[in-house]
């Protein structure tokens, strides 16, 4: 029997991991890839956690480094808002019943960059991450299950809406586009779980490491640099063989674009010249930050 959110309210999580961190793509600008706009005052980041937020997740993790953190921070701030419980025109008071989404900020480890730090990686560390954090508060914020948003890939979310039981449930999903998904290397959503995540990290450790493979270190026999460290260039299609997609809920979206290089972004922008994308500001995407707890009471101590 599938648990569902609407059959057990008490604790089922659906945490919401949108990977950044990875090896760059050839946009070669100034600032992160995953910030290239894809409308006025909108870009790909961004349109992946309001897809998260349709999904229906509880909390929204971003694995994200150090260097371009404060950035994407200010842009996406502490949390989003739930578009279902946007707009209750009907409740006694609306403003009460609207939902707040957290977001949280992972680096990759230091031992795994510039060795593993593909973008399926950041997957596999951040749902790690988050397991260990809610695992230490209580075991009834443990996810249940991860929902994973790639901000290179971008289709009309608000297609979720109608899906969001069976994203929440003990059935894995996965995003489809004319038949593909994330097994044909193509930015799509899916979600996964404990099982799932044993069988990718095995497929990560396939990769070399600094010296060859049963050598022992002592004989100084290393992998030429080229050679190194070669799962820091998984690609989805490798990292993720092993997810069931026969098992698995299939939910097909419409017009859905693969952005993970300059020349898919140019087809994604000529193709939607006539449509009008817009930032769902009111909804969604609310650029807020939480009030720190003390902060006047420091500020006034440190001035007497």
């Amino acid at each position: 029997m599938e648990v569902t959110r609407e059959d057990n309210t008490t604790y089922f999580h659906l945490a919401g991991i949108v990977p950044v961190a990875g090896q760059p793509l050839d946009f070669k600008q100034p600032w992160p890839d995953c910030m290239m706009p894809i409308a006025p005052d909108f870009s790909l980041l961004e349109a992946a956690v309001a897809e998260c937020a349709w999904a229906g997740c509880d909390t929204i993790w971003i694995i994200c480094n150090d260097d371009i953190g404060p950035l994407i921070k200010k842009r996406i701030g502490d949390f989003v808002g739930d578009p279902v419980w946007a707009y209750r025109k009907f409740d006694r008071y609306p403003d009460e019943s609207k939902r707040q989404i957290p977001v949280y900020y992972v680096p990759i480890h230091p031992k795994d960059r510039d060795k593993r730090d593909c973008l399926a990686w950041s997957v596999l560390h951040g749902s790690l991450t988050v397991f260990k954090i809610a695992d230490e508060l209580s075991r009834w914020v443990v996810p249940n299950k991860y929902y994973v948003s790639f901000p290179y890939g971008y289709f009309p979310a608000w297609q979720l809406r109608e899906h969001r039981k069976t994203i929440s449930s003990s059935k894995n999903i996965f995003i489809s586009s004319k038949g593909r998904n994330m097994k044909d290397n193509l930015y799509a959503s899916f979600t996964f779980g404990k099982d799932e995540f044993i069988e990718f990290r095995r497929v990560i450790r396939t990769g070399t490491g600094r010296w060859r493979p049963g050598v022992d270190y002592k004989e100084y026999d290393a992998l030429p640099v080229e050679e190194r460290w070669s799962a820091r260039f998984f690609e989805l299609e490798k990292v993720f063989a092993p997810f069931d997609t026969v098992r698995a809920q299939e939910i097909p979206v419409q017009t859905f674009y693969n952005i993970g290089s300059w020349q898919e972004y140019k087809f994604f922008m000529s193709e939607n010249l006539e449509n009008e994308i817009k930032r769902p500001t009111k909804t969604i995407l609310l650029n807020q930050a939480y009030k720190p707890i003390g902060k006047n009471y420091l500020e006034d101590d440190e001035e007497t």
